[in-house]
């Protein structure tokens, strides 16, 4: 008996042992403390998030039975994308195809409340425009969302896309940085950012944040894989934040924005960037850039794709001059275009 007592003595201290060793060493949840991290970031961006609801009138061609005279049918339509407050007075940055030719404006905050929605100007080149709240307080007080130096973001770096896709408002989903610097032959001006976050219809002009909630970008299409595909399937574009701000500060002190071009078609080379086609009246042609050139350097910087030439020359104002350095049958020629501001997107196509 005594032995026996010894014995569930020296057990009993090594099981209390064991426990109290593990209470000490046991290390913290590191997915609990991701995920609180994340619930934080959602909780601090949400009432910055908005939805905009819009009503248009759109025409569609009909025909006379008896005459085969073509007319207009006037049809009311209904639409809902994203947007974010990205000032106190209420400025909201979103999509410019979510309010384009809009005739009514709706901005739902966060918290339920519905405002009137004023356009203040939108951009096509880019897809972005400004909607100004409507409210009676003369110190409105509404909380921007804090802007993300989208430059620095890296590949593979944790992002969150919030907004309201099929009308379900506030929906958050999260991702990686796919790629940035996407062309996909949109829009006449592009450098997106790739995100593998799920971006669906309805989420179009919500940001796209970092795992600080500091906006990166707004969340602009998505590729959709082919007819047979359904929905997202991982691939979505967001516009810089970087480049949406600027866009954004622009609308909001003049009511628009002008891009400079200097009005060629590119496409990359094994030595630069080859012109592809001169536009007739552009200022390419009068600086004497010829179809076939390859484009070397903007400015002296080295050039290797055409994005790179986009955005060198997107960084001046519309009546600055540019050194284009080409390489023409193997001889470099430096020629000095005076850019002017970007035609209609419409015209980039005839």
């Amino acid at each position: 008996m005594k032995r026996f007592l010894i014995r569930l003595l020296v057990c009993t201290c090594v099981w209390a042992g064991h426990r109290a060793g593990a209470e000490t060493v046991l290390a913290p949840n590191p997915l609990r403390a991701f995920g609180d991290h994340i619930a934080d970031v959602v909780e601090q961006v949400l009432p910055s998030v908005v939805v905009i609801r819009t009503e248009a009138i759109r025409y569609h061609l009909g025909r006379d039975f008896f005459f085969g005279q073509l007319y207009r049918i006037p049809e009311r339509t209904e639409g809902q994308g994203s947007g974010v407050i990205i000032s106190r007075d209420g400025h909201v940055l979103t999509s410019n195809h979510v309010v384009d030719r809009a005739r009514q404006i709706e901005v739902v905050l966060d918290d339920g409340r519905v405002f009137p929605g004023e356009l203040v100007g939108g951009d096509p080149h880019t897809d972005l425009a400004v909607v100004r709240i409507v409210t009676d307080d003369p110190s409105p007080t509404f909380l921007p969302i804090e802007f993300g130096n989208s430059d620095k973001v890296r590949v593979g770096e944790v992002v969150i896309a919030i907004g309201s896709p099929y009308n379900l408002h506030g929906t958050v989903t999260m991702g990686i940085v796919s790629q940035k610097g996407r062309v996909i032959g949109m829009l006449p001006y592009e450098d997106f950012i790739q995100t593998q976050a799920p971006i669906n219809p309805g989420n179009s002009g919500g940001p796209l944040v970092d795992a600080d909630g500091r906006m990166v970008g707004i969340n602009a299409a998505i590729h959709r894989g082919g007819a047979r595909a359904a929905g997202n399937i991982g691939i979505g574009f967001a516009v810089p934040a970087n480049l949406a701000m600027r866009v954004a500060r622009s609308v909001m002190d003049t009511g628009t924005i002008e891009h400079p071009w200097i009005g060629v078609l590119m496409q990359i080379v094994d030595d630069g960037v080859g012109v592809e086609e001169v536009f007739r009246d552009s200022p390419a042609e009068s600086a004497g850039i010829q179809r076939g050139d390859v484009i070397t350097h903007v400015n002296g910087r080295p050039i290797t794709s055409p994005l790179e030439v986009r955005r060198a020359v997107f960084q001046h104002t519309e009546d600055a001059a540019v050194q284009v350095s080409v390489n023409r049958n193997g001889e470099r020629k430096d020629l000095y275009v005076e850019l002017e501001t970007m035609p209609d997107f419409d015209l980039l196509h005839r």
